[in-house]
C-alpha cells in the first residue's frame, strides 16, 4: 500500500512538473513574440518621429527646398489644387475644399 501511494505521489509530481514547464514555455514564447513586436514598432516610431521633426516645420521645408530642389518647386494657388476621387469604380476630379473645424 505504501509503495502504491509513493508511486502515485511521484507520478503526480512528475505530471505537475511537466504541465508547469509546458505552460511556462508557452508564456516565454508569448513574451518573446510581444518583445519582438515592440522592438519593430519602436523602430517604426523612431523613423516616424524623425520624419515628423524634420518635415513639420516650415523653416525646415524651405531649407530642404533650397538644398535639394532649388528652382524645381513652384508655389501654386490653393484654388488650383484638384482632388482625384475613386468611389465604386467612379473617377472624379473635384476642387479642393478647405473647411475650418
Amino acid at each position: 500500500m505504501k509503495k502504491i501511494a509513493l508511486v502515485s505521489i511521484i507520478f503526480s509530481l512528475i505530471l505537475s512538473t511537466a504541465i508547469i514547464k509546458n505552460s511556462a514555455k508557452k508564456n516565454e514564447d508569448k513574451i518573446f513574440t510581444i518583445k519582438e513586436n515592440i522592438r519593430v514598432l519602436n523602430s517604426e516610431l523612431d523613423k516616424i518621429k524623425l520624419e515628423f521633426d524634420y518635415l513639420s516645420s516650415s523653416d525646415k521645408l524651405l531649407e530642404f527646398q533650397s538644398l535639394y530642389f532649388e528652382n524645381d518647386l513652384v508655389q501654386k494657388k490653393i484654388e488650383n489644387i484638384k482632388v482625384f476621387k475613386i468611389t465604386n469604380k467612379d473617377k472624379k476630379i473635384e476642387n479642393l475644399k478647405i473647411t475650418k473645424d
